[in-house]
């Protein structure tokens, strides 16, 4: 079922006129297909060895995270350390850069669960990234809040930035650039998240210059752009206008 999920995407995508990317889409043969369904999902469910991403290549904590290993390890009873599996991925991925094969087989060790179980955990979750990455990962939603906000415009321009398309990483391995589902942000969209920050309220002319930030050095405040500090409504206040607030005793029982 993984195997055609993609193409399945990819004709849908080719067949929507609207869809931002569906004038990149020209004639393919099946196979072409399938792989460009793959690439653009940017998630690996079956392993292929790659001289980054192999099981020869050695993999262990440092000592400072392992001491975070043991720490999270703890949290669950001994008979459940399984359960530990999604924290250690994470902090494994934060130390190498991505998740890979022999990092997932540690774990398993670790855990002492099979190594089949990490896999099926690091190809379920999309937080786990099974490809070597960027130093910035860029995820763009283009679920339908952000997409009725304009969500095709920053895909433009990340794209017109970077130089690359979703699932591909630019040659200098500066920015990682993938196309997202809901990440949670809809009333602020469209937004993007760049490793573990939201941007937000976003524009094509405010996302070149977040990302020059990014290019420069410079990294910009996360958060919206356009002025809001959370979720407030752009234009203003709009409930609780009084000069004080509603005294309670006036409508409840004074012996309460």
């Amino acid at each position: 079922m993984s195997l055609f999920r993609p193409v399945t995407h990819a004709l849908r995508v080719a067949r929507t006129p609207k869809t931002f990317t569906a004038y990149r889409l020209p004639a393919m043969k099946k196979q072409d297909l399938i792989n460009y369904g793959q690439k653009r999902t940017s998630i690996v469910s079956v392993h292929r060895d790659t001289k980054e991403d192999n099981p020869e290549i050695p993999f262990e904590f440092t000592a400072e995270n392992m001491e975070r290993a043991k720490e999270i390890i703890a949290k669950y009873p001994s008979q459940y350390k399984k359960a530990a599996t999604m924290p250690l991925l994470d902090l494994g991925q934060r130390q190498l850069g991505f998740t890979s094969i022999s990092l997932m087989n540690y774990v398993a060790k670790l855990v002492d669960i099979p190594p089949m179980r990490v896999y099926e955990v690091a190809t379920f979750y999309t937080m786990y990234m099974r490809h070597p990455m960027g130093k910035f990962n860029i995820q763009c939603c283009t679920t339908t809040p952000c997409q009725l906000r304009g969500s095709d415009d920053i895909m433009k321009a990340i794209e017109d930035f970077t130089k690359v398309h979703p699932g591909d990483t630019t040659a200098d391995k500066l920015f990682t650039f993938q196309e997202v589902e809901c990440l949670g942000a809809c009333a602020n969209g469209p937004m993007m998240a760049i490793n573990d920050d939201f941007y937000e309220d976003l524009t094509y002319d405010s996302t070149i210059a977040i990302l020059e930030g990014f290019k420069s050095g410079n990294i910009p405040k996360p958060g919206p752009v356009s002025g809001r500090k959370t979720i407030e409504p752009i234009e203003g206040q709009t409930t609780l206008l009084g000069k004080e607030p509603t005294d309670m005793r006036k409508f409840t029982r004074s012996d309460l």
